[in-house]
């Protein structure tokens, strides 16, 4: 059932209903991550095999965010940590934590008009619920490490540490993976340093 606030509406999604929206989801990914800090040169194709994954695990789910026309302009996923990369569970195993005990949130990707409306709050909301519902002991997710001085850092920039502290995230020293992407401007993938953040769903 979807649930309204400052003109957007919320649905939450078992991943085997997650089909039906994965070429809206794979168009949301590559318009929102284009933008600093990912830079992601991405293409659907991609997208839709990625996004797929969500559809073949179980415990997954995803937050879809529609506005007044019911057009989607946002979405956040996650699932069991086993059901991704392997280098990320290898990254929790590695520092002791139990892959299996951790549920991974993966995108939060929101068109820049729909942002300020607690769209951010929602997704985390109903992931961290659905952690819980499925009883997993830790929350996580990873971002992005780019040196301060990056060329395509905006001014005025502002990361979402706060945001993510306020949720209750702790930045993991030393817990961190690699995902490949192409970034703008580069003609091959190459590997990107991911920090975790993790809290515990008790």
């Amino acid at each position: 059932m979807a649930e309204a606030s400052d003109g957007l509406s919320f649905d939450v999604l078992p991943g085997a209903a997650i089909p039906p929206v994965l070429d809206d989801l794979a168009r949301l990914r590559i318009a929102v991550f284009r933008a600093y800090p990912y830079l992601y040169d991405g293409d659907e194709a991609y997208e839709r095999s990625y996004l797929a994954s969500y559809a073949g695990s179980p415990g997954a789910m995803a937050v879809i965010a529609r506005d007044e026309d019911g057009a989607i302009v946002g979405a956040a996923t996650a699932a069991p940590l086993g059901d991704h990369q392997p280098q990320l569970g290898e990254a929790f195993a590695a520092r002791g934590i139990d892959p299996a005990s951790v549920f991974y949130l993966g995108e939060s990707v929101l068109l820049p008009a729909y942002r300020g409306r607690g769209a951010g709050h929602r997704f985390f909301d109903a992931r961290e619920a659905a952690g819980r519902a499925g009883g997993f002991a830790i929350a996580a997710f990873c971002g992005v490490v780019r040196p301060a001085d990056h060329p395509a850092r905006p001014d005025g920039y502002l990361p979402l540490d706060g945001f993510w502290q306020k949720r209750g995230y702790e930045r993991i020293d030393g817990l961190v993976s690699t995902m490949r992407w192409r970034d703008l401007g580069e003609d091959r993938e190459s590997d990107k340093p991911m920090q975790f953040w993790m809290r515990r769903l008790g």
